[in-house]
């Protein structure tokens, strides 16, 4: 009697233990379902302009390449030849560089923009949020300060008149979103940026 009581009261401290962890695990679960259900997703379809610019920029890469690549034309450089040998990898890295950052679609969240790109992300505070306004086009007339212009994607740092310095993550000139904070200007193409825009105001409207 003895023995079952000690098992007995054993059982019943190790239950008593496991009810609190049991809570915690539970309350994760529901927070997790929470934030997924507060996601929505957008893609990034490509416009008509970076699909001509990318498709002309990797056929000149690739044919630059496979022109460079001639042992007999490169021997008549000499010593040379052999830097010159380098050139078709160094197009072909920049083909391969360039495809890495571009940008597959957006996930908006209520406290962080998630922009999705080939093998990673790039997270984006959305803290100190002021607005989100849908203006096709925007990026006429911008100067490229650091970034891409237009192979797989129009990323990177921009300067221009109406919006100064913005960081983008476009992929549609078309579809282009404006998102406004203190301190940044970020620009986005989601595939609607009407719904994109209403979505992100009205949560931090009612945040």
């Amino acid at each position: 009697m003895r023995h079952g009581t000690c098992f007995r009261h054993h059982l019943s401290a190790h239950h008593a233990g496991a009810a609190p962890h049991s809570a915690v695990a539970e309350l994760e679960v529901v927070r997790r379902r929470s934030r997924t259900q507060n996601m929505k997703h957008y893609k990034a379809p490509w416009g008509k302009p970076l699909i001509v610019m990318s498709a002309l920029a990797t056929a000149g890469c690739l044919g630059v390449a496979v022109l460079s690549w001639q042992p007999p034309a490169l021997a008549r450089f000499g010593h040379w030849s052999f830097w010159l040998s380098l050139i078709p990898l160094a197009l072909i890295a920049l083909i391969i560089g360039c495809a890495l950052f571009s940008i597959r679609g957006y996930t908006l969240t209520p406290d962080i923009l998630i922009v999705h790109r080939l093998c990673w992300s790039t997270r984006i505070p959305l803290a100190g949020f002021q607005s989100a306004e849908f203006q096709p086009g925007v990026m006429r007339g911008s100067i490229r300060t650091f970034g891409n212009g237009g192979f797989f994607s129009f990323s990177g740092f921009h300067w221009s008149r109406v919006l100064g310095s913005y960081r983008a993550f476009v992929t549609d000139l078309q579809r282009t979103v404006i998102l406004r904070f203190p301190t940044r200007t970020i620009l986005l193409s989601p595939e609607s940026p009407e719904d994109f825009v209403h979505e992100l105001s009205s949560t931090h409207r009612n945040a």
